[in-house]
């Protein structure tokens, strides 16, 4: 196990280096010159190669990606900032100002909004799941199948926007979506980002309704399960022993993906509700060609959906002693 897990996180490398070389290089692809986007109307050819050097961009796209490479690990001295630390992501086009410090400013938000949403989503996703399964055929089941069904084909924006209309503005229940840090005030944290946990909740909920009921109904219809029940186990034993934990294995998969994704940045989600994460930095810094922040956003959104998955394997092995076996 350990040694395969070390496997998986040499693969991530990997993989994160390829990621930055693809971003780095389709970047240049934009025909939008940063150094003459910063030098303004009365713009000299001093001027010019003056702030290309001091963004780091006068040298050939190889050099430069190995510069910006070597300063993640080893730190960077840039020309007009000084010298950045590691781990240095270079500095903002845009306003001057460390990468990773705006990227660490910005992340505490996307995790509060990814890991609040994660947890009401999948309380009530995989609870509708189970009950439906229990209840399948009935009244039950089918309304749980019919809201989940009409819960997948909502949009973030739609539902974000008419439900503050009516729960903020009309009726007044719930607060307007901002960001308060939690250190600071935890219940204005907690009213602040109630509406979009409970909207994140609408569109995800029904998707894992759906899933767990169809894995659980799959996993009773089993031999072993009909086994269990025939040497006289009851039924709560069954379900939750045998057809619960072989149903989990698909429903973990998906949630590390789906949480990886939130954490790498819910962008619709926080452009509707004016949310300062990683998402609304993304949009800002392809609007602006900045490529340091947008390789930085790109890294974190990446690696937080590698790391996931390397988490997911290593659940499985506790879930199903077969891949332990393997």
């Amino acid at each position: 196990m350990f040694r395969f897990l070390v496997r998986r996180v040499i693969g991530a490398m990997v993989i994160l280096l390829i990621i930055s070389a693809i971003t780095f290089w389709l970047f240049y692809a934009v025909p939008r010159d940063p150094a003459m986007m910063s030098c303004g109307k009365n713009c000299t050819p001093e001027n010019l190669a003056q702030i290309r050097k001091n963004l780091g961009i006068d040298h050939s796209i190889p050099v430069q990606y190995w510069y910006w490479l070597k300063g993640v690990f080893v730190g960077r001295d840039y020309a007009g900032y000084g010298y950045c630390d590691a781990p240095c992501f270079g500095y903002s086009f845009a306003n001057n100002v460390p990468v990773f410090d705006t990227i660490m400013d910005r992340l505490p938000t996307t995790l509060s909004l990814a890991f609040g949403a994660a947890a009401v989503f999948l309380v009530l996703g995989v609870g509708a799941g189970m009950l439906a399964a229990l209840k399948q055929g009935k009244f039950l089941d089918k309304f749980a199948s019919s809201a989940s069904l009409l819960g997948s084909s909502l949009q973030i924006y739609f539902v974000g926007y008419i439900a503050m209309y009516y729960f903020v503005a009309q009726l007044g229940w719930l607060d307007q979506p901002s960001w308060t840090p939690f250190s600071d005030d935890p219940v204005a944290w907690f009213s602040g980002l109630l509406l979009p946990w409970l909207v994140l909740a609408i569109i995800f909920t029904a998707n894992y309704t759906r899933m767990t009921r169809s894995q659980l109904v799959e996993q009773l219809s089993e031999d072993y399960v009909r086994t269990a029940r025939a040497k006289g186990l009851s039924r709560s034993n069954v379900f939750f022993r045998f057809a619960w934990r072989g149903a989990m294995g698909p429903i973990v998969t998906v949630f590390g993906i789906d949480l990886g994704t939130l954490i790498g940045g819910a962008i619709i989600t926080e452009q509707t509700f004016s949310l300062p994460g990683i998402g609304r930095l993304a949009v800002k810094s392809v609007d602006q060609s900045d490529l340091p922040m947008l390789l930085g956003v790109t890294l974190l959104a990446a690696g937080a959906i590698v790391f996931f998955n390397i988490i997911v394997d290593a659940v499985y092995a506790l879930i199903d002693p077969r891949i332990r076996l393997a």
